[in-house]
């Protein structure tokens, strides 16, 4: 018979293809967003003639645009339900990494990254929150441990593999085969994946009918659970989730989007950089399940905080360019690499619960978007100033002290029904009525 730590840990039944497939979206949007960008990027730089700070500063105008269409994508997840929104976001993806190889021209690179950014952020974070807070609203911790080893799986196979296409086959040939296989990603997905876990005929965590009557939220609220943009706008907690979790983002995109440069920088061989990504990423892997054991054990507040205060020390001690220490570094930061896209579903889920998180996450993941974006920004506009990366890293560490520093005036679970009474959560539904 397993035991409550097991059942926690592993005890998800049906609900592992749902992880897989959350999984698999975060390969491939670490991958062909973020990591690929230590490759591709300069590789169309080159081609194009033009500095490489330019065509990195392309993923803060993706970012920023797609802003504006992640309130769009999460207006459709509403609608649709996250299995269909991430079939139409995964093909997004697909075309425009397409898109980003076969570039002439710095305008195009930029449109294409834009298409590519939008498809796999919103099927990565706003289908996959929704799964995640629909699946496993009590289980999200150790969940969101196991989805986010995609990010880190994108380190140690897809900047190699990006890397060998690129150089054996131009970059505009070797991004064919990604665009390929995130797009029978999406058609598995329409075929084989259901919007809630009552469609496959289990409950939330999947736990049994016993415990989750008893100890889990069951009356009807409506699909937004109550929540308008006004009511979430005008609550304080509500910018401090978004800021919070988004700030950990920016963080981990002003690292990964360009450390094989900057460990280029510090002294090691491309070959030798792109060899460290992949050891990080099998590291990031067991990382990414401590985080998420950590969250469900302690609680996300908690965890974040700790991860903020380790992310924080890694990168002053990287700043030093000590080789030893830059070794250091490397290893706290593959034990963290996972963590922060952890966070951008945990906390909220821990929050604002599964009732009406659809609507919650299309609100607020823009918002953490746009804070993640910044990273981009300020990793090309460094190097094009000093030519070094260095700056950027005192910058982020700063980043994640201040995000520790929010934290610690969020309430964990302030406006989650199944962590409340059953009349708590009537005067909160009659609360949000009056507001």
């Amino acid at each position: 018979m397993k035991t409550k730590k097991q059942n926690e840990l592993f005890g998800f039944g049906k609900g592992w293809l749902t992880i897989l497939y959350c999984l698999l979206m975060f390969w491939f949007y670490a991958g062909m967003v973020n990591d690929s960008s230590n490759i591709v990027a300069p590789a169309v730089a080159e081609r194009l003639g033009i500095p490489a700070g330019n065509v990195l500063n392309m993923g803060t105008v993706a970012a920023m645009v797609g802003v504006i269409f992640f309130f769009i994508m999460g207006a459709l997840n509403r609608k649709i339900g996250p299995r269909f929104t991430s079939f139409i976001c995964l093909i997004l993806g697909g075309i425009g990494y397409f898109g980003m190889g076969h570039a002439g021209s710095l305008a195009q690179y930029g449109v294409s990254l834009c298409v590519c950014t939008i498809g796999c952020m919103s099927a990565g974070y706003i289908a996959g929150g929704a799964f995640v807070a629909q699946w496993f609203p009590k289980k999200k911790g150790i969940v969101m441990g196991y989805t986010t080893m995609g990010h880190n799986m994108a380190t140690g196979f897809f900047v190699p593999l990006i890397t060998l296409l690129v150089t054996k086959l131009g970059v505009s040939n070797a991004v064919v085969l990604p665009s390929i296989l995130v797009i029978i990603l999406a058609i598995a997905g329409v075929v084989f994946m259901r919007n809630t876990p009552q469609e496959r005929g289990i409950n939330p965590d999947n736990v049994s009918d016993e415990v989750y009557k008893a100890e889990y939220f069951n009356d009807e609220v409506d699909d937004d659970g109550g929540w308008t943009l006004k009511r979430l706008f005008s609550r304080r907690t509500f910018w401090l989730v978004a800021v919070a979790s988004g700030g950990f983002q920016f963080v981990s995109t002003v690292i990964i989007t360009q450390l094989v440069v900057r460990n280029m920088q510090v002294g090691f061989t491309q070959g030798q950089a792109v060899g460290i990504m992949t050891i990080l990423a099998f590291a990031g892997i067991l990382g990414s399940w401590i985080i998420g054991a950590l969250d469900q054990k302690i609680g996300t507040k908690k965890t974040m905080i700790f991860f903020g205060i380790w992310y924080a020390a890694a990168l002053l001690l990287e700043v030093t360019e000590i080789r030893f220490l830059v070794i250091i570094f490397l290893i706290m930061f593959a034990l963290a690499l996972g963590g922060s896209a952890n966070f951008t579903t945990s906390l909220p889920a821990a929050v604002f619960g599964r009732h009406g998180f659809k609507k919650v996450n299309s609100v607020l993941f823009p918002i953490q978007a746009l804070v993640s974006s910044f990273g981009f920004l300020v990793n090309g506009t460094v190097l094009n100033k000093t030519g070094s990366l260095r700056m950027s890293y005192v910058i982020a560490a700063i980043a994640s002290i201040v995000v520790v520093v929010l934290v610690l005036f969020i309430d964990e679970h302030k406006y989650n029904r199944d962590f409340m009474s059953e009349a708590d959560a009537e005067r909160f539904t009659q609360e949000l009525e009056r507001s």
